[in-house]
Formats: C-alpha cells, structure tokens, sequence
C-alpha cells in the first residue's frame, strides 16, 4: 500500500492552509480565532447555583496577566514617546533662539548707511 503512495505524483498535506472563517473575522474586526478573546474564552464556563462566580480558570488568568503586561507595556512606550516629542521641541526652540541670537550678533548700518533706505528686489 505504501507503495502506491510513494509512486504517486500527489502530494499529501497534512497541515490547514487556511483556518475556516479567519479572512471574515479579520474584516469584521474580530480575532482571528474564536478561542484568542470574546465572552467564550474570557467569561467563566459556570457559575454557583446560588449565583456566586467560578474560580477563574489558569487560562483566563494567564490571558489576564499577558493583558497587564501588554498594558503596562504600551503605557511605558507612550511615556518614552511623549518624553522623546518634548526632547525634539525643546532642541528646535533651542536652535531657533541660537539662530535668532547669531542674527542680532550681526553687524548693522550706521550712519548714513541707516538713514539711506534702498528698496531690495
């Protein structure tokens, strides 16, 4: 039987190209699988009858502390972000107060070259 396999011109994929739904979910907004975030995955599976909540999941606590890293993260990177646009406008106003310096540093008319005002094309 496996000879017949390996004489064959066919070639056998054991892997999915595609995952069923994943371009619609993408386009809608949505995660790219069902099981990555959405009241399945982050929503207990059951409750008390008297109404008192399930003890979360490892899973649910481990996707909740990837979502306190990642928040922390993107806080810190928006911080260093905010510090760096500060940084670059305070060394543009510095080079526009050097500039505006090196300008009145400059040597200007006297005499009769002040009072002679010739009109510049």
């Amino acid at each position: 039987m496996w000879t017949v396999f390996r004489n064959s011109s066919r070639q056998f994929s054991t892997t999915c190209g595609v995952q069923a739904g994943e371009k619609w979910r993408k386009e809608h907004g949505l995660a790219r699988s069902g099981t990555e975030y959405g009241p399945l995955t982050d929503l207990p599976d059951w409750s008390f009858a008297d109404g008192r909540p399930a003890p979360p999941l490892k899973g649910q606590l481990r996707r909740k502390q990837e979502r306190e890293v990642l928040a922390k993260r993107i806080v810190m990177l928006n911080s260093e972000m905010d510090r760096g646009i500060e940084m670059w406008k305070g060394r543009v106003e510095e080079a526009e107060r050097m500039e505006e310096h090196k300008k009145s540093l400059l040597l200007k008319p006297k005499g009769k070259r002040l009072l002679k005002k010739t009109p510049q094309n």
